[in-house]
């Protein structure tokens, strides 16, 4: 942020009642906010103010814009101009095992993009990709910054957790709107996501943005309004951007859990037909990594990103890709190619009580029963366990027979298992009709900021 001297110049008490009446705040007034934030001049119960003003009043598109901008200032930013080739960045707005980061990224660079990725932690119900890879043994998430370009250059995929000084601004910004229920702002949450991704130097950024019970965004509607502002401020910053809608109405995948959901992505990249309930992640992924084909160029159409983003998992080389990544990295991938990588000190099978199908389940309450057994954080500091969660055997809408495994518990004590079997069986439900289940992709908010539904997509390639 440029050192500028705001102090005489603006009060954070006017700008405050200023924001509480509606009014529309200068770029120059935000910087202030900022940086008087960080240095300590402005205290935490007036940005909590401030914050709780713009929940009720909110921000215009050019308040948004200035936001995120002053927001990318206020820290370091990764230049990734030395790379050769199209840099590319995948962000999910969170999810219920949502591992399309594991998938998608080795599949993208395989087909040759450049993947430098700056990830987060698990906070509450959400997963963390970060969290993920420290379920491989050995695997570091700390390389310097010419460690990590280097790594690019070379192999094509590097995931990190954030080591570098950026958007110290949005950490302070996050951390209070935690504490102060501003978190479901839509103007903040897309400052926030889009900064970090600004920051981080991609060319190309694909967004994922999830809607349903176990996400930020309750519905399309709220979806599509977020897309696109997302779409549009990365687009004022120079970047390529496009954002696919998907449902998390239900969890991601078969897994839900640190290593469960390293095990199953693997899968998925080393079987070209994998297990029905993860048919639908797998289809996911495979857009995503088309969808950053496409705009990076590498691909003349979008048809053409998901063909090949399909041929690099038929072939093997997303999964010798994901190998090679965190070989790289220090991961010892001896215990994922055996299969064994996930190892509970109990497992705890849940069978089927009757026959017929099997209902979805609500994906918040099962990432509450996985947080319970311990995979999920409460706080930053909290201390995870990487082996334990639930692995779905069976899909939502699958028929079951009495007696048949529907999920299997993981967990590293027996009255942990017990009491999240519990809660399990009183949220998986056997019907005696089909379900009617949601799509899992709605369909995409593209170049032009165009809300464009699956069928529409599919049928004009």
């Amino acid at each position: 942020m440029a050192e500028k001297n705001y102090a005489d110049k603006y009060s954070m008490y006017d700008l405050i009642a200023k924001k509480r009446d509606g009014g529309r705040l200068e770029q120059a007034e935000l910087a202030f906010w900022l940086r008087s934030m960080l240095d300590g001049s402005v205290p935490d119960y007036q940005t909590a103010a401030m914050l709780m003003a713009i929940f009720w009043r909110g921000l215009d598109e050019a308040e948004t814009f200035a936001l995120t901008e002053e927001i990318v200032a206020s820290g370091e930013q990764l230049d990734l101009r030395g790379l050769a080739g199209v840099t590319a960045d995948k962000h999910s707005t969170g999810g219920v095992g949502d591992k399309t980061t594991l998938i998608a990224m080795p599949l993208a660079a395989a087909c040759g993009l450049k993947i430098a990725k700056m990830s987060g932690r698990s906070l509450g119900k959400t997963g963390g990709t970060a969290d993920k890879l420290a379920s491989v043994p050995g695997f570091r998430l700390d390389l310097p910054e010419a460690e990590l370009l280097q790594q690019v250059a070379e192999v094509g995929l590097a995931v990190v957790a954030q080591n570098k000084n950026l958007t110290p601004a949005d950490k302070r910004l996050y951390a209070l709107r935690d504490l102060t229920a501003t978190v479901d702002s839509l103007p903040l949450i897309a400052a926030s996501v889009m900064s970090k991704k600004i920051a981080a130097g991609a060319q190309v950024i694909v967004l994922d943005v999830k809607y349903g019970s176990g996400a930020f965004m309750p519905d399309v509607a709220s979806a599509i309004k977020l897309a696109q502002l997302m779409v549009k401020l990365g687009q004022s910053c120079g970047r390529r951007v496009t954002a696919v809608l998907s449902s998390m109405s239900t969890p991601l995948g078969a897994a839900v859990g640190n290593a469960l959901e390293v095990a199953e992505a693997a899968e998925i990249l080393r079987q070209p037909e994998c297990a029905p309930v993860s048919a639908e992640l797998r289809r996911l992924c495979v857009v995503l990594a088309g969808e950053m084909l496409y705009l990076g160029g590498l691909a003349v159409s979008r048809a053409d990103g998901w063909r090949q983003a399909e041929a690099a998992l038929q072939e093997g080389r997303g999964w010798r890709k994901l190998l090679q990544f965190l070989q790289a990295q220090g991961g010892d991938t001896a215990a994922l190619e055996a299969g064994s990588l996930a190892q509970a000190e109990y497992v705890l099978p849940i069978e089927a009580a009757q026959s017929g199908y099997l209902a979805a389940a609500d994906a918040a309450q099962v990432a509450e029963i996985v947080q319970f057994l311990g995979a999920g954080r409460e706080r930053v500091e909290d201390e995870i366990d990487y082996q334990v969660g639930v692995r779905f055997q069976k899909p939502a809408g699958a028929w079951v027979d009495q007696g048949e495994t529907l999920l299997e518990i993981y967990a590293s004590s027996l009255l942990r298992a017990e009491a999240a079997e519990r809660e399990l069986r009183s949220i998986l439900r056997i019907v005696a009709e089909p379900p009617q289940l949601e799509p899992l992709i709605w369909g995409l908010v593209d170049e032009r900021g165009a809300a464009r539904p699956w069928a529409e997509l599919t049928a004009e390639q």
